[in-house]
């Protein structure tokens, strides 16, 4: 499965990129250079390998925040983590499923709500048994169209916020969602 997900991310990102709006630099692969450093490449962004790309994305985007974990529960909602956790960092992927549980749970009969702390732990991983249980089969789907609401929803406030972001809005919306 992950894999694919990085396959589809690195075929999505593209090669390089330098995009003047862009607050994270030069990209390749859709690896900023900021993490390409911190994980000791010292070169030329247009020239790191699509493989060293691969291999972040897996430590640092996959297992580092356990999405790994929520695969073997729900492959779709794991999958939605991972390539949110790309563009907007892996706390706020977690942060979304964390809000999306707490606001599915009625009121903690189903289960109890969890700490918005952007991990997923045991009682992240509780919680999403527990709304699984109580909400399958459609559950998964209606889980990931909460998550995707609240990553559009950052998306326009990004937006809005900083207009230079305008100029990415529309892929974001295009290539992100749904």
């Amino acid at each position: 499965m992950i894999d694919d997900l990085i396959d589809a991310v690195i075929d999505r990102e593209g090669n390089y990129s330098h995009h003047p709006a862009d607050r994270g630099g030069a990209t390749r692969w859709g690896i900023t250079e900021a993490v390409a450093r911190a994980n000791g490449y010292t070169g030329d962004m247009r020239h790191f390998a699509r493989e060293a790309a691969a291999a972040i994305y897996r430590r640092i985007y996959w297992h580092r925040p356990r999405f790994d974990q929520v695969a073997t529960r729900a492959p779709a909602i794991a999958a939605e983590l991972f390539d949110t956790g790309v563009n907007m960092g892996p706390a706020v992927a977690v942060a979304f499923l964390q809000r999306a549980l707490n606001a599915l749970n009625r009121g903690a009969r189903d289960y109890a709500d969890v700490l918005l702390d952007g991990r997923i732990g045991a009682q992240t991983l509780a919680a999403l048994d527990g709304f699984l249980a109580h909400r399958a089969p459609a559950g998964e789907t209606v889980l990931l169209k909460a998550i995707e609401a609240l990553q559009g929803e950052r998306y326009l406030s990004l937006a809005e916020r900083r207009p230079a972001n305008e100029a990415f809005l529309y892929g974001w919306l295009a290539n992100r969602l749904g």
